[in-house]
């Protein structure tokens, strides 16, 4: 190839990024399937393994810890220097998480009329598995781990559709109903025994990049119900407890508690000969 200076400039800058950037090439792969290997060992529905005694429950709790200070290695540049330090602060976290994630399907089995069993909201229910890898890659967040967390919780969007960064703090129990296309932002603040449906946005106001170490996202207290395609937004807006938010609804400004909030819509019916649109519609 014949000497091209344009090429030139490219190249250094090329190289000089895949060596300030560098992660491993498998880094991805193993924050999904560590993430798995967390799954498995939570609950028995997609674990193979037996386990006779508390024992072999120890041990496993020791391969965790182990893979979790391989897989922070993997960060190359970006690995803390604690690895060791940060995997058992987040293996002492298990059990309270293990806690509050059977607290949840609990409550989602609970409120759910369609609901036969606990299994059941384990296995198949999507909101269950995104609350599963929220509260994970959250206590992962927590102890400033970088990517993974967001690698994990974007795992979990990919396959339920459900959208929650680990930065947000979520209280126990927690139920997501359907939930396709739930978003919930970075420093969203939710209570204890809240409900949300499918389409619900807990967003920003503003994007500005330099808010990004302020409160951008609402603070949903306890026992409040958003019901789908509500938005609510705002670092300072607050839903106060008790309080059911209608579908559709828009939602920039705090609300007080045993509050009642809705988008009244008008439905009218005429006949294809007084409409004036067309109403062969494309979709």
């Amino acid at each position: 190839m014949e000497k091209n200076y344009l090429f030139d400039e490219f190249t250094n800058e090329f190289l000089n990024k895949r060596q300030a950037h560098a992660c491993t090439n498998s880094l991805k792969a193993e924050a999904v399937n560590y993430l798995h290997e967390l799954i498995d060992f939570l609950f028995p529905h997609f674990s193979k393994k037996v386990y006779s005694d508390s024992e072999d429950v120890l041990a496993n709790l020791q391969l965790l810890k182990r893979n979790l200070v391989e897989l922070i290695k993997q960060l190359n540049g970006n690995t803390p220097q604690n690895a060791s330090e940060i995997a058992d602060l987040f293996i002492n976290k298990i059990p309270e998480i293990h806690s509050k994630l059977w607290n949840d399907a609990q409550a989602i089995h609970s409120g759910d009329p369609a609901s036969e069993s606990i299994d059941e909201v384990i296995l198949a229910y999507p909101g269950f598995m995104a609350i599963v890898i929220y509260r994970l890659s959250h206590e992962l967040y927590l102890l400033k781990v970088p990517i993974i967390p967001r690698i994990m919780s974007e795992h979990a969007h990919q396959i339920t559709g459900i959208d929650i960064h680990p930065g947000a703090s979520i209280g126990s129990p927690f139920f997501i109903d359907h939930g396709t296309g739930i978003v919930i932002g970075e420093t969203t603040v939710i209570g204890k025994n809240v409900k949300i449906y499918q389409g619900v946005t807990l967003g920003a106001l503003s994007v500005d990049k330099s808010l990004a170490q302020t409160k951008r996202h609402p603070t949903i207290e306890d026992d409040v119900i958003i019901y789908s395609q509500a938005v609510i937004l705002g670092g300072s807006t607050v839903i106060g407890k008790n309080s059911v938010i209608g579908g559709n609804s828009w939602v920039t400004q705090s609300i007080p508690p045993d509050s009642v909030v809705y988008n009244k819509s008008e439905v009218r019916i005429k006949t294809n000969k007084e409409f004036e649109e067309p109403i062969n519609f494309i979709i």
